[in-house]
Order: structure tokens, then C-alpha cells, then sequence
């Protein structure tokens, strides 16, 4: 199982424990956005949308691309999130009752990573930028607004964040959120390593607070599927 193809786990299992201390704000423009992502946050019970993942290592000056779809549910004040990806293979992520569950169809396996006392950890980092309160940010990064740009058509504010952890910079040194003005959930999204990789992730057609297809939650096994639960 290459795990470059499973951002999400990387991403949630390699930093879980950060800082929770907080930071006054003092940019009236960075201010502004944290706000929207509060007041897009209260409201905010699903969203789905397309996305394009391109994952770059530098060493070998090589993009892997991942097409699909992902949906994040508000429930019963947790949050669920699923991702399908079409190309280049079939492959299925799912985070739900503390779990993050990898499906990989080809060889008909469920890899299932429980999230233990860290759950609460892990969630907030996978709904980054979707759903979030935008000054609860401030626990684990220091930010910076670094302007606005159009990405697709759509106008965005651009969001750096920092850990503030060491053991999460040797993770992820930068991350980049870019905010829609208009619905305050993340169209873009770039996380960088130490070690000059990073994750570029685009999404497109979102539709927030409208009813889930059927199933998205469930992984589509059959009989014959395998299940691991690797330890540590």
C-alpha cells in the first residue's frame, strides 16, 4: 500500500498533538476571514465536492494525481468524512466513530486506523478549511493573511498557517487555505513538508448543507474482503 495515495491518514496520524494555547489577532483583514469561517461553521451540517489532489515528491520530481469526490457530515457533534477516488485506481477513505478506514478495491482490503484520545485531533485536521471555526485555528497555528486571489472564478482569501508544535512542523513546515468570500469553506489547499513535497488540492462543484447521496459513509465491501488493524 503506498501511502502517498492516503494523504488524509498521513496528514492525521503523523501530528496529532498540538499546542492548545491561543493568539490574539491583530490583522483587521486576517480578522475578517476567521470570522467568516466562525459564522460558516455555525451553520454548516454537510458538503460535497469534486477534487483534484496532486501530490509532489522532490526527489524525484514526480506529481501522482488523484481525481474523485469527497462529503463531510455534521453529527451528533462530530464530523464524518469519506473520500472516493476515481483515478488513477479505485480507492475509498472514510473517517467515522473514531476510525480512519482505507479501502483499496483492487485487492479487496480495509486498513482501519483507530484515532484513539486523539480523535478530537485528527477531526479537526481533516475538516481543515470545511466547517471549522476559523479562530479555533489559532490553538494550533500562527497565521498569516496573505491576500486574496481568484482560483477558478472564484474570489479567496489566502490563509497561511504554521504549526506551532515542533513535532508538527517536522510534518507539515506550511499549510495554505484559500478562502471562498462568499461561503467561507476552502476551494484550495496546499500543505508543504520540510523536505520540499507537498500536497496540492483543488475542489470544485461544492454543495454545502444539502442532502448526501446514499451510501457515501459506507465502504463497499463484499464477503471475501480482508481487514487490518495495524498497531502503533
Amino acid at each position: 500500500m503506498h501511502l502517498r495515495h492516503y494523504w488524509v491518514v498521513v496528514c492525521a496520524l503523523a501530528a496529532l498533538t498540538f499546542p492548545a494555547q491561543s493568539s490574539a489577532q491583530s490583522d483587521p483583514a486576517l480578522e475578517r476571514v476567521l470570522t467568516q469561517m466562525d459564522s460558516a461553521a455555525k451553520d454548516f451540517r454537510s458538503l460535497q465536492a469534486s477534487f483534484v489532489w496532486d501530490q509532489f515528491t522532490k526527489v524525484v520530481n514526480d506529481t501522482d494525481t488523484s481525481k474523485g469526490s469527497v462529503y463531510f457530515l455534521r453529527e451528533g457533534g462530530g464530523m464524518k468524512m469519506s473520500a472516493d477516488i476515481t483515478e488513477p485506481a479505485p480507492k475509498s477513505v472514510l473517517f467515522a466513530d473514531g476510525e480512519v478506514k482505507m479501502f483499496e478495491p483492487k485487492i479487496d482490503r480495509v486498513t482501519a486506523y483507530k484515532t484513539g484520545k486523539n480523535r478530537a485531533e485528527v477531526e479537526s485536521f481533516l475538516v481543515l478549511g470545511f466547517g471549522g471555526r476559523g479562530h479555533d485555528l489559532a490553538k494550533s497555528y500562527n497565521l498569516k493573511y496573505l491576500g486574496k486571489e481568484t482560483v477558478d472564478g472564484v474570489e479567496t482569501s489566502q490563509l497561511e498557517l504554521v504549526p506551532k508544535s515542533e513535532k508538527a512542523r517536522g510534518q507539515f513546515s506550511q499549510i495554505v487555505l484559500w478562502i471562498d468570500g462568499k461561503t467561507g469553506v476552502s476551494v484550495q489547499q496546499k500543505l508543504m513538508q520540510p523536505s520540499g513535497d507537498y500536497r496540492l488540492a483543488k475542489y470544485s462543484k461544492i454543495v454545502i448543507n444539502q442532502k448526501l447521496p446514499e451510501g457515501v459513509f459506507k465502504l463497499k465491501t463484499g464477503p471475501k474482503t480482508t481487514f487490518l488493524a495495524p498497531q502503533g
